[in-house]
């Protein structure tokens, strides 16, 4: 089963757009924050996005409440900071679970793929990242302090975007 099979609604409830949309394309997915003090990725987030969609990318959002409590808001209130404080243009799917028992599918996933130090298992903060191939493979994972625009990240999407 490819990480693109999982059901997640959008983040207004519907099912579009869906993660089966992202089948064929690389993608970044990230557990994100409103109210973090790693909240400003979500500049360089949607920079990277527009950087590279028009070549098969995407950066998908995953708003998370479990650190610290810094996505309290509704779905409404989130999509509205989100396009009107960094103009997000980039997909976000409802607000989930990345930790714990209640550890959306899609998580239960990602968080098995190690990190650069050999480290799997939860997520540890708010944007977090995990690259996916075009076939639903995760093939790297970047802890939160590192940054969307960060050497790394940026040679891994370049190295990984299809076609």
């Amino acid at each position: 089963m490819s990480l693109y099979d999982h059901e997640i609604a959008a983040l207004d409830g519907s099912t579009d757009p869906s993660l089966s949309d992202q089948k064929g394309k690389l993608t970044l997915m990230v557990n994100v924050a409103s109210k973090c003090g790693l909240t400003p990725q979500y500049e360089t987030l949607e920079a990277i996005h527009e950087r590279y969609r028009d070549r098969g990318f995407s950066v998908l959002g995953f708003p998370c409440n479990q650190f610290g409590e810094q996505e309290p808001g509704s779905a409404d209130e989130i999509a509205t900071f989100c396009s009107t404080t960094y103009g997000v243009t980039f997909p976000m799917f409802e607000k989930i679970e990345v930790n714990g028992d209640a550890r959306h599918p899609v998580y239960q996933d990602l968080t098995a793929t190690a990190d650069d130090e050999g480290q799997a298992g939860d997520v540890q903060w708010n944007f977090e990242k995990f690259l996916v191939s075009p076939d639903g493979e995760v093939l790297r994972r970047f802890r939160p302090m590192t940054a969307p625009d960060d050497p790394a990240v940026v040679e891994a999407i370049e190295a990984n975007l299809p076609g």
